[in-house]
């Protein structure tokens, strides 16, 4: 049994890593943790959400000692801003527990990254060198060792999972940028309360043009220059990417198949689609990412869809530690 802490479990990415983790036949839940100025701390998980009563009425604590609680577990998950995470997770890496980091403090090492698009210095370089970047299906070997894991948000993962094969077998054509334009539920602002995400002022619109934070990570991490238009939807959760692409010439549907086949074989979290396309409804509360594609001539255009809350979150965090730890890859989301 490991002993785990979730730090900022109040929020909604915080409650689906509780709920997952504590139906885990290898996690002990040490503790659900919020900020000391939270109005939530002392208040009961099932309070907030009651979905849980009598099931998971563990107490909110807050995080007064941060020193004794990183003495006390063996793994911690960071549900919180991404500048407290910086600051946080030095604490929990020397304490020798290992870290689950869902923020995107140590997602890109390079530090000048964090003052561009975060507002923030960063100043633990040797950390952000040493995180192993938790994009489940492509790192497997890599998170075995890992005592940081960073594990990428919501467009990140969806943008990644789709394209990745295709980068990694050269099938692109990289003198057109591939163009993702991809739609969020209003869960991924967060459970704050805010005029802008209100659900009765929302209204489908893009944001950040050119500008978005997760541009620069995923072409950091793909390798490629590409567009990203996130939009905000008038819906609760879920995420829906249409990715439109070239192909190099000379590259068919059976070649793509393949290449698509072949990463996603022993995947068991990615649902590759033939003749539909994937869909929010087909994913929402689901631990998967969906993946489907059309071809016409050298352009190709690649539909995937996950939960925002999961597989773009807090499954995708699990799923890292399953593989950390050896257990199967599955284990308590399936």
């Amino acid at each position: 049994m490991l002993t785990i802490s979730i730090i900022g479990a109040s929020g909604y990415v915080g409650a689906e890593l509780t709920a997952y983790l504590h139906q885990h036949p290898k996690v002990h839940l040490h503790s659900l943790l919020v900020s000391v100025h939270s109005q939530d701390k002392g208040k009961l998980f099932s309070d907030l959400y009651p979905y849980y009563r009598n099931r998971i009425d563990h107490p909110l604590i807050p995080l007064n000692d941060i020193n004794a609680i990183a003495k006390e577990v063996d793994v911690v998950f960071l549900a919180v801003a991404h500048e407290i995470s910086h600051d946080l997770v030095p604490i929990f890496v020397h304490a020798g527990c290992i870290v689950f980091d869902l923020s995107g403090a140590y997602r890109v090492n390079q530090p000048g990254f964090y003052e561009k698009y975060y507002g923030f210095q960063h100043n633990y370089p040797q950390l952000l060198a040493s995180a192993v970047y938790g994009l489940a299906e492509w790192q497997n070997d890599t998170l075995k060792q890992a005592q940081l894991i960073a594990v990428p948000g919501c467009y990140p993962t969806v943008s990644q999972l789709a394209l990745k094969p295709l980068v990694e077998n050269h099938l692109l054509d990289q003198q057109q940028w591939p163009v993702i334009n991809a739609v969020s539920g209003v869960s991924g602002a967060g459970r704050k309360a805010s005029l802008k995400t209100h659900f009765c002022e929302v209204s489908l619109q893009p944001y950040s043009l050119f500008t978005h934070r997760h541009r620069p990570e995923i072409t950091h991490h793909l390798g490629i220059q590409l567009i990203i238009t996130p939009h905000l939807g008038n819906f609760e959760r879920g995420i829906l990417a249409t990715i439109t692409c070239r192909l190099k010439s000379g590259v068919n549907a059976q070649r793509v198949h393949a290449v698509y086949s072949q990463a996603y074989k022993n995947k068991p979290l990615i649902r590759l689609y033939d003749e539909n396309l994937p869909s929010i409804k087909a994913i929402v509360r689901q631990p998967f990412c969906d993946i489907g594609f059309r071809i016409q001539g050298e352009y190709i255009i690649i539909v995937a869809a996950e939960d925002n809350l999961l597989k773009g979150a807090a499954t995708q965090a699990i799923q890292c530690f399953n593989l950390r730890f050896g257990f199967h890859e599955t284990q308590s989301l399936l």
